[in-house]
């Protein structure tokens, strides 16, 4: 299974509904996730990926696609 595959499995449990978003596609103004969902985001991604996210990069900006965030897991492996 790819990392974007990965990616979407962790959003589809966080958001707690059947997403099937494009890589480009934004989450947030998609409704798949809110401000309350990210911090729950960036833990399954931690603990899916081994990496750890540092506080100051939990803006919505920087997960707010599949491609943003596997961006920036590769960025940080």
């Amino acid at each position: 299974m790819d990392r974007q595959t990965r990616i979407v499995e962790i959003l589809k449990r966080v958001a707690g509904k059947p997403i099937d978003p494009a890589p480009e596609e934004s989450l947030f103004e998609s409704g798949a996730l809110d401000s309350f969902t990210l911090a729950d985001l960036v833990t399954a991604l931690e603990k899916e990926f081994a990496v750890k996210v540092p506080d100051a990069d939990l803006t919505p900006r920087k997960f707010d696609s599949v491609a943003r965030i596997d961006a920036y897991l590769q960025s940080r492996s």
